[in-house]
């Protein structure tokens, strides 16, 4: 009975060499789905920066200049250059309806007011609990981080423009839904997304009030 042949070394670089190919490209297709991913975090990210501290024309008199997305129910941040049509009455507990909706523009939320009357009005765009349905469902309020208080929200509704500015921003928990539940007597706008951006850890909360012409 003859000797086993011991492995050659050219057997042995071969696998090597194979492990390596095969590890890189795991790397690399990691690295490219992460980019597919937050892409629409990194060029908002950088397009808001860089709009930041150019001349001429400011960031907020260019979207006044710009048309609303859908003047029937639409929604323009001049700071962030958001512009959107807004779904009507979509069902915030319903995952399905909602993810839907989002595909098209941000949401209302059933049960709130709309545009101009006392009561509040709930905008909301969610992140999928999907990493990789980031892209598809947040990238509108990416930036909502950025407002301030008094910069401006300007809701359209039948063509008519209302015009809210910012009176809170914070960070809650997922499950607080005062927001979209309470009453009140002045005419608001609450927009809600999840935070940070592609995850559903927190809800980023920004509140504006109507300003009476």
């Amino acid at each position: 009975m003859s000797p086993k042949r011991k492995p050659t070394n050219k057997n042995f670089n071969n696998l090597s060499r194979f492990v390596l190919i095969g590890g890189m490209t795991l790397v690399v297709v990691g690295l490219l789905l992460t980019l597919a991913i937050f892409w629409p975090i990194v060029t908002n990210e950088l397009i808001y920066q860089w709009q930041s501290k150019t001349t001429g024309l400011s960031t907020k008199q260019q979207v006044h200049d710009t048309q609303p997305m859908d003047s029937t129910f639409g929604i323009v941040i001049p700071k962030i250059r958001a512009n959107a049509a807004v779904i009507p009455n979509v069902d915030p507990y319903d995952a399905k309806a909602y993810q839907q909706a989002l595909t098209r523009g941000v949401a209302h939320a059933r049960g709130s007011v709309y545009p101009g009357r006392i009561g509040n009005v709930f905008i909301f765009s969610h992140s999928s609990v999907d990493f990789y349905k980031a892209l598809q469902y947040n990238s509108v309020f990416y930036l909502l981080d950025k407002l301030d208080t008094n910069d401006e929200i300007l809701l359209y509704f039948n063509s008519e423009k209302f015009t809210y500015r910012v009176i809170e921003k914070k960070l809650v928990e997922p499950s607080t839904v005062f927001y979209l539940t309470e009453k009140t007597k002045d005419k608001l706008v609450t927009l809600m997304t999840c935070w940070p951006p592609g995850t559903t850890f927190k809800r980023l909360i920004v509140r504006g009030i109507l300003q009476e012409p």
